[in-house]
């Protein structure tokens, strides 16, 4: 058995394929899976921002609960779905310190969106990177 894989989401297409393949991939690894959703608190939020956290993970609890019905209640997998608030990047190297981690999944379009967040990611990455096309 190895170590646990991280897989990060935004619920998009894209990161939903990268997810179920980092479930197959659980599978064959005999690993725990931990799906990493984050987001972050901006000052264009309108309201206050204990309320919009909240809105911000029902909605993603609501979200995941639908792929993890389709998904991962019948994969054989030990799984955990965390939603944190900050930087991708930040979140991720958090995870790969505290926890003992051997790939991180991801799709091509979170990698994309933005250069400098991939850069600081691929700086501070000690595990390899698994992209999902």
């Amino acid at each position: 058995m190895t170590k646990g894989i991280l897989c990060t989401i935004d619920f998009s297409e894209a990161s939903r394929q990268a997810l179920k393949w980092a479930v197959q991939f659980s599978k064959t690894q005999g690993s725990d899976l931990t799906i990493l959703y984050t987001y972050r608190l901006t000052k264009n939020m309108t309201g206050e921002a204990v309320v919009w956290k909240k809105k911000m993970e029902e909605e993603a609890l609501q979200k995941f609960a639908a792929f993890e019905n389709d998904w991962l209640k019948t994969a054989g997998i030990k799984y955990d779905f965390k939603i944190e608030v900050g930087f991708v990047a930040d979140r991720i190297e958090d995870h790969t310190q505290k926890s003992e981690i051997s790939f991180l999944v991801m799709d091509k379009n979170m990698c994309s969106k933005s250069k400098d967040t991939f850069d600081d990611l691929m700086e501070h990455m000690k595990v390899p990177l698994v992209i999902v096309p």
